[in-house]
C-alpha cells in the first residue's frame, strides 16, 4: 500500500551525452582561465624579462621598494643604484620593476 512498484526505464536514451558535455566544459573552463590568468601574466614576465637584459648604466629605474635612482654599475645579477649624490644602494637586477623615461628623476625633485 505504502510502496509503489518502481519500473525499469526503456533502453532508450542518450548516455554518451553527459560525458562529452562534461568534457567540453572542462575543456572551455581550461581555456577561460588560460586566456584570463595565464596568458596575461606570461605576456608580463615576457615584458620583465626583456626590459631587465636591456638595462645599461645611465639608465633611471624603480626598485620594488619605491626607489628611484640611476643605474652606475651593473652586472649579471646585481646592480647599483645612485638615490642621492653619492649615496649608491646595492640591489638585485630582478628587483627593478619599471624603467623611467631620462630626466624624471631631476624633476621629481
Amino acid at each position: 500500500m505504502f510502496i509503489t512498484e518502481a519500473y525499469a526505464q526503456g533502453a532508450g536514451g542518450a548516455s554518451g551525452t553527459p560525458d562529452i558535455t562534461f568534457m567540453a566544459l572542462m575543456i572551455g573552463m581550461f581555456g577561460l582561465v588560460y586566456f584570463i590568468s595565464i596568458r596575461p601574466q606570461m605576456k608580463r614576465a615576457k615584458e620583465h624579462k626583456s626590459m631587465l637584459e636591456s638595462l645599461k648604466t645611465g639608465d633611471e629605474v624603480i626598485v620594488l621598494g619605491g626607489v628611484l635612482g640611476k643605474i652606475t654599475k651593473i652586472g649579471d645579477v646585481y646592480m647599483d643604484i645612485e638615490i642621492a649624490p653619492n649615496t649608491q644602494i646595492h640591489v638585485q637586477k630582478s628587483s627593478v620593476q619599471t624603467m623611467l623615461p631620462k630626466g624624471t628623476i631631476k624633476s621629481v625633485s
